[in-house]
């Protein structure tokens, strides 16, 4: 009968033992979501952790940790707090939302669609459209893409990235007349974007809209788009479809004086000179490249197109066969000659 009391005792206090985790862990979530209501963050990050220490299942505690570590930037833990949430309740909009969240700003696609979708089935606030859409777009998968672009625009109209996805969307599948409204939407709206109005320029060309084009080019520079020989050469070969090819010579022969030795810049002049059947010139300016490098076949064939052009058929096939035999890859180019001749 004496060892009764003593076996009491022992499961007392082991039971006392039990249950302090869990009290200590419920008081510190109760103190750390206090201090989230009242914004301080890292003191409630420091309690809310050391909640979740002592007792890991608390969904309540890892939903508002998950908050907090999200608006601390430490996208690692509120990942981790989510997916435990998200174990804990599967159905929690919380967690489905916040994974969303993370992974679309961390470009992990394919998961910022699959807990988009999840979000979106559980009503969570926010423009899942847009996220959806931005995912499926950067997986290149258009078909899910544009409906959800479609209708995060009608949602947010004043969103300049949603028409520009669009136009890139187009561009991608080669179908350039429709990206032009998109990317002028695009420009309407946020009109600082030089490499838009660049990217608006070159679908313009693509499709022989070259005076428009050019209008393009220049508004972008005007914006801050640092142009380079790609753009130089793109705006001349623009002035030359638009009937303006002294324009486009005179352009590339200005940057020339800057650098002799460009040989993308050479190239271009010579192209020029041979668009405007001023053969002669342009062979000085292959000839030019060769000077540089010698085993540029591609300026040797156009050389002998030059001679071809002015009627020394001889010497030109002679100059087109020796470029072929360096490169065989100019078979291809001498059926597209034959064929526009």
């Amino acid at each position: 009968m004496k060892k009764l009391p003593f076996l009491a005792l022992a499961l007392l206090s082991m039971a006392c033992a039990r249950s302090q985790p869990a009290d200590s862990a419920g008081l510190l979530y109760r103190r750390g979501l206090e201090e989230f209501h009242k914004r301080l963050l890292l003191t409630a990050y420091g309690d809310l952790r050391h909640s979740l220490d002592l007792e890991p299942r608390q969904a309540d505690a890892q939903r508002i940790f998950g908050q907090v570590a999200f608006e601390l930037r430490r996208f690692a833990e509120a990942e981790k707090a989510f997916l435990q949430l998200a174990e804990l309740l599967p159905e929690d909009s919380s967690a489905a939302s916040g994974l969303a969240t993370i992974y679309f700003w961390n470009h992990q696609w394919a998961q910022a669609e699959q807990y988009g979708q999840k979000a979106a089935q559980l009503h969570a606030a926010g423009n899942w459209n847009w996220l959806l859409g931005k995912s499926y777009y950067e997986q290149e998968d258009y078909v899910h893409a544009f409906p959800f672009l479609q209708a995060a625009s009608r949602m947010d109209s004043s969103n300049a990235q949603i028409p520009y996805l669009l136009a890139r969307a187009f561009v991608d599948m080669n179908n350039y007349k429709p990206a032009i409204a998109f990317y002028q939407r695009a420009i309407s709206l946020d009109s600082t974007q030089a490499r838009w109005i660049y990217e608006c320029a070159l679908t313009l060309a693509t499709v022989y809209q070259d005076r428009d084009a050019i209008r393009y080019y220049q508004l972008a520079v005007d914006k801050g788009y640092v142009p380079d020989n790609d753009y130089y050469e793109n705006l001349a070969d623009s002035y030359i479809a638009a009937g303006m090819a002294q324009q486009g010579l005179d352009l590339t022969l200005r940057i020339l004086d800057k650098k002799p030795a460009d040989l993308e810049l050479l190239y271009s002049a010579a192209n020029i000179y041979y668009k405007m059947g001023k053969y002669d010139l342009a062979i000085d300016y292959w000839d030019r490249v060769l000077s540089f490098d010698k085993e540029n076949a591609r300026a040797l064939y156009m050389i002998g197109m030059s001679y071809q052009k002015k009627g020394d058929s001889s010497k030109g096939r002679q100059l087109c066969d020796k470029a072929i035999a360096m490169d065989p890859s100019l078979r291809n180019l001498k059926q597209e000659r034959r064929v526009e001749m």
